[in-house]
């Protein structure tokens, strides 16, 4: 019986030569002090993860406000500047609360900067729109998307939760190719499956980073059918539901990488220990199965 093997090689970010981990981190949940900033940073490279996401929304709901876990980020870069160099950072703009999007190109020349500035680097490698704004038009963005290319302040662009419309129609103005694509993605959530997204991302050689793989952690902890699954798969390979979860994400061709939202360092660390997960046909669809509820037909 054929078994779907992980690598845990790095790879091109879609149609360029950025190079990046299998598996990233993600800064949804950055808050707090440099020290444990710092501490989640060094767990993420230890696991050999070089891909770095995060957005200027990120920490909007926490008491630091909008924008506050780039700039904890950008502290704990400024401690330790060497640490730049073994990143591939990836940010978004987009969204802002009480608007709710704006992709303006007046907007987005702002929020790049501004991100740039809480980070405190003078180039991010990718740029990804966060959310479409339906109230701008594909064209304005991918002018605002082409000039800071242009500006070197942006090495690859990117989007984020867009559908394969929506991603075909900014792709028709730009003469640089999307490089990623950034979908919601876990056994409890697979539309991607079937919505077009990842067999456009397979057919146009897209970057596929998936963010909450864990199902909002009910992959994690908890008795749905799918988490049963996980673990019962994760305990034959000796590691637990959560990592089985991210296993199970990266089985699939279009190569998606899981976005890892943990800010424990023990627990960022122990994400390595999804590339000795196999997969069988028969299991991988057990628990998708066991994710939407049905039997497939």
């Amino acid at each position: 019986m054929t078994t779907i093997h992980l690598s845990a090689a790095p790879r091109p970010l879609g149609r360029n030569d950025i190079l990046v981990s299998p598996i990233a981190w993600g800064m949804w949940r950055l808050a707090g002090a440099v020290a444990g900033a710092r501490a989640s940073i060094d767990a993420a490279l230890e696991a050999g993860i070089t891909l770095f996401d995060t957005a200027d929304i990120y920490g909007a709901d926490q008491p630091a406000g909008f924008g506050s876990a780039e700039l904890l980020f950008g502290d704990a870069l400024a401690e330790a500047p060497d640490l730049r160099e073994r990143m591939v950072i990836a940010t978004k703009g987009g969204i802002r609360p009480g608007i709710p999007y704006n992709s303006s190109a007046a907007y987005l020349a702002d929020a790049l900067d501004a991100s740039l500035t809480r980070m405190r680097v003078e180039r991010v490698d990718l740029y990804q729109i966060h959310r479409r704004d339906l109230l701008t038009h594909p064209q304005e963005v991918a002018g605002a998307l082409t000039r800071m290319v242009e500006s070197g302040k942006v090495r690859a662009v990117g989007v984020s939760n867009y559908s394969p419309a929506e991603f075909e129609a900014l792709q028709a103005f730009l003469d640089q190719p999307i490089v990623s694509t950034q979908p919601e993605f876990s056994a409890l959530h697979s539309a991607p499956l079937f919505d077009g997204t990842l067999d456009q991302a397979m057919r146009l050689g897209v970057g596929v980073l998936a963010w909450s793989p864990l199902g909002g952690g009910r992959l994690a902890v908890g008795d749905h059918p799918a988490a049963s699954a996980l673990a019962a798969h994760g305990a034959r390979h000796g590691v637990d539901a959560a990592t089985a979860a991210l296993a199970w994400v990266m089985a699939h061709p279009a190569r998606i990488i899981p976005i890892v939202g943990s800010q424990a360092p023990a627990r960022i660390r122990a994400v390595a220990d999804a590339y000795t997960v196999g997969w069988t046909r028969a299991e991988w669809y057990a628990v998708l199965e066991a994710g939407l509820g049905a039997r497939l037909p």
